[in-house]
């Protein structure tokens, strides 16, 4: 995972009618660093975007997915620390979740099981969400 240092864009893809993802997005716009980042809105109530191949609607709907400047498909906590790292107020987290010991990414797998873990709760959380929006 490179650092984000040079000009490169960062493809997001997130789903816009989930008021969850569309607070969090919102929130990464507002970020510092973040005109170098282009968000997909994915979400049913728009036109079908163009999708990198191997990513289909349904499963952007489903799980974060990002593209990265080199063109690889990354999904869930590994696609978190790909955008984090490219934030200057995230960096740190990026950074974290993207260091290697031995060859490996230790805190990655936890990382991304807790992200599964997460994943049964997003609707309820978006519902809360747009209730208090």
């Amino acid at each position: 995972m490179s650092g984000g240092a040079s000009g490169e864009t960062l493809r997001i893809y997130y789903d816009g009618d989930c008021p969850l993802c569309r607070a969090e997005i919102d929130h990464y716009r507002g970020c510092e660093s973040a005109e170098r980042l282009a968000f997909v809105d994915v979400g049913r109530s728009q036109a079908a975007p163009p999708l990198p191949p191997g990513l289909t609607r349904d499963a952007a709907l489903r799980r974060f997915h990002i593209r990265t400047a080199e063109g690889r498909l990354v999904s869930g906590a590994d696609a978190f620390a790909h955008l984090w790292i490219r934030l200057p107020g995230w960096r740190w987290l990026g950074r974290v979740l993207g260091l290697r010991v031995l060859g490996i990414r230790p805190l990655l797998p936890i990382a991304e099981a807790a992200y599964r873990l997460s994943l049964p709760l997003r609707p309820r959380l978006a519902r809360w969400i747009a209730r208090i929006r």
